[in-house]
């Protein structure tokens, strides 16, 4: 059986990540994405970071299971293309900055008035609103602005740091794919297409209130400059590298003393209950850090695990892959791409019982559908020839 969103179609002229990534996510679950790019060199990621063939991992990994079109959308032809397309589709998505799409003559009236039941979606960095909603913005950016830089620090005293990856754009993404996901679930019900205006700030915001911002949520209470809860991270060495241990019950701390071979740690006041424990979280941790060193990752996995302490190793990223526990669930998997070869790539996490997401195509070579994406458009073969004659769909 096809993936649960099997029949949906969404034209998608988003780029980068933020909107590709979430539009992926909806692809492996069976929709019909229709990636709209530029004539001549397409998104942008297709030129970024490591190639095969000609395609970057880039492309690849936020492309899957989508046709490919090349249209001029700043050409008057190709803006009309585009809204005759929008109105054989469910959803569009775009991520260009407040106004442009609408100078463009794409924005949301123009699309309904050929579309009137679709799901128009709009990404933005900061939002359509305020003295940032025209900045240009990246993902570092908005890690500062947010405060997740400053989360990341560790306190507000201390030197703000990035996560090291692009978080703020594949949260966005992921909002993104639920937020439409609920959108078509509540067209079903009333028969009534919506705007759904999501911000990369605002999508980063809404995740560090679930468990960053307990100090900012009660109103007319002063708030204290935010402490570090420890300057130790939860990643001890070891004789020969690196694992996480991670103790909250009693239980678990009664464990990791008799794993450790240190019952002193039990009659030790500093550590009496889990209060006191998190009070005292850099002498504990640094207790713990001088029992690890003494054996291999190995050796502590199986005597931690014996006594039920949460661990695990820390992995390079390539040991990641060979591990186990990877393996057994099947989340990394091998395809053979037309043009880029053998690829490795992540499957979509969710998991169906029933309709399954597959595996139906790799990333699109650019302009790669545009002739069967026309056709079933209603485009006569005189109006595609016309078309492929003029700059409109030039790749």
């Amino acid at each position: 059986m096809p993936g649960p969103l099997h029949g949906f179609r969404i034209l998608d002229l988003s780029a980068v990540i933020s909107g590709p990534y979430g539009t992926m996510i909806l692809a492996d679950q069976g929709a019909d994405v229709i990636k709209v790019e530029p004539p001549g060199r397409g998104d942008f990621t297709r030129a970024a970071g490591n190639r095969s063939g000609g395609l970057s991992a880039s492309f690849l990994n936020n492309n899957r299971n989508k046709r490919s079109i090349a249209i001029d959308i700043r050409h008057p032809d190709g803006v009309a293309v585009v809204k005759r397309l929008a109105a054989t589709c469910d959803v569009l998505v775009q991520n260009f900055r407040p106004g442009v799409i609408e100078r463009l003559g794409l924005g949301e009236d123009a699309i309904r008035a050929v579309a009137p039941k679709i799901i128009y979606v709009s990404i933005s960095g900061f939002g359509e609103t305020g003295p940032f909603a025209h900045k240009p913005v990246y993902d570092p950016i908005v890690q500062a602005l947010s405060g997740l830089a400053s989360v990341q620090g560790g306190s507000d005293a201390a030197r703000p740091r990035l996560i090291r990856t692009i978080l703020p754009d594949k949260l966005t993404a992921i909002t993104a794919a639920q937020a439409i996901t609920a959108a078509l679930l509540a067209r079903s019900r009333t028969g009534e297409g919506q705007h759904v205006r999501l911000s990369m700030l605002d999508a980063v915001v809404a995740f560090l209130w679930s468990s960053d911002m307990g100090g900012q949520t009660y109103v007319g209470k002063t708030v204290s400059a935010q402490r570090a809860a420890s300057f130790i991270d939860l990643i001890y060495e070891t004789r020969d590298g690196h694992m996480s241990v991670a103790v909250m019950t009693n239980e678990q701390w009664a464990g990791l003393t008799r794993a450790v071979g240190r019952p002193e740690w039990l009659e030790d006041p500093r550590f009496a209950t889990t209060e006191l424990r998190d009070l005292n979280i850099d002498d504990r941790l640094a207790l713990i850090q001088s029992a690890l060193i003494e054996r291999t990752t190995a050796e502590w996995m199986g005597r931690l695990e014996a006594e039920g302490v949460p661990c695990a190793p820390v992995l390079s990223r390539s040991e990641m892959i060979a591990h186990p526990q990877i393996a057994a669930t099947g989340i990394v998997t091998q395809s053979d791409h037309p043009q880029a070869g053998r690829l490795r790539q992540a499957r979509s996490a969710a998991r169906f019982s029933v309709t399954r997401p597959e595996h139906r195509r790799g990333a699109p070579l650019l302009d790669e559908h545009a002739t069967e994406i026309l056709t079933e458009a209603g485009f006569t073969s005189e109006e595609i020839a016309a078309l492929r004659g003029s700059a409109l769909a030039r790749s």
